[in-house]
């Protein structure tokens, strides 16, 4: 059945990543009033999920974010789609780093990154990071559950000399190139929620207290890698602005959870900023009422 759903998806997929970018937005109007005209895929959650962060806004206000979002969300969609076949060129116009400089003093002294991201504006396009920069890339990621398309999405990411690794492969990946001598830099989406009998820190996140993962800092900590936040702005409709920022060369030097409390603030600032660019879909605040005494 995999290999079925496989073949009979696939050439759609295909025949979406090469339209021009003009009908492939035009699709992504067209997608946008299904998912939120029609199907109102997860509205609930994304209006439940701004409501507990903004209670100060109106419902015009609330209503109008969760618009721009869910249009925001599909151009997501179909940009990933169009990383099938879009060009390094076309690419690289697109996605724009500003200040590279950050990573290139990093591998200058032959050093490993940490990349923290969270779930705001795009990643999709950051593997094309591979082509200014001489480390290895590997990202954390869920395997997809049908093994042809998880096959497909590497090899996507694989074109620029990027790499999906898992959770459970990240340790022994990575501690084995280290013992090569391989420069890597590896990204980590830490804004998720984990499991709250699994979580070591607690901290308030847009004002609620909720779980923190603090996996990419302590494992920055152990392998003594140098820890950037990755920062996305969309300048206008497919086109990015990429940012780095230092959280900690040495991070051994920095306190237990510092280093993610950090990573913390500069997710809600940019939240603030422009909210309907946040993945709202996702329960990031689904164990806010299951904190332990000792963190309260």
């Amino acid at each position: 059945m995999q290999l079925l759903a496989y073949i009979i998806i696939y050439p759609f997929l295909w025949l979406i990543s090469i339209l021009p970018f003009r009908l492939l937005y035009a699709f992504s109007d067209f997608l946008f009033l299904l998912i939120y005209r029609i199907f109102k895929y997860r509205k609930r959650v994304v209006k439940q999920n701004l409501r507990l962060v903004f209670p100060e806004k109106s419902p015009e206000e609330i209503k109008e974010i969760t618009r721009k979002f869910y249009h925001h969300l599909c151009d997501m969609v179909v940009e990933s789609v169009k990383s099938m076949t879009i060009s390094e060129a076309e690419m690289k116009k697109r996605y724009v780093f500003t200040n590279l400089d950050v990573l290139h003093n990093i591998e200058a002294k032959n050093r490993s990154t940490i990349l923290m991201c969270a779930h705001y504006g795009s990643w999709e396009w950051i593997f094309i990071l591979q082509t200014y920069i001489k480390s290895r890339g590997n990202a954390v990621y869920k395997r997809l559950s049908n093994k042809y398309f998880d096959a497909l999405v590497k090899r996507i990411r694989a074109r620029y000399n990027s790499y999906l690794i898992t959770t459970k492969e990240t340790i022994p990946i990575l501690t084995e190139l280290q013992e090569k001598d391989v420069l890597t830099i590896n990204g980590f989406i830490s804004d998720q929620s984990p499991k709250p009998d699994k979580a070591h820190h607690w901290n308030e996140f847009m004002g609620i207290k909720v779980p923190i993962h603090t996996g990419a800092e302590m494992l920055a900590k152990k392998l003594d890698m140098s820890v950037v936040y990755f920062a996305v702005r969309k300048v206008k409709r497919g086109f990015y602005e990429v940012s780095f920022k230092m959280l900690a060369e040495y991070p051994n030097a920095f306190k237990n959870y510092e280093i993610t409390d950090q990573f913390i603030r500069l997710v809600e600032q940019q939240i603030h900023e422009a909210p309907e660019y946040y993945l709202w879909t996702h329960k990031r605040w689904k164990h806010r009422d299951k904190v332990p005494k000792e963190f309260l």
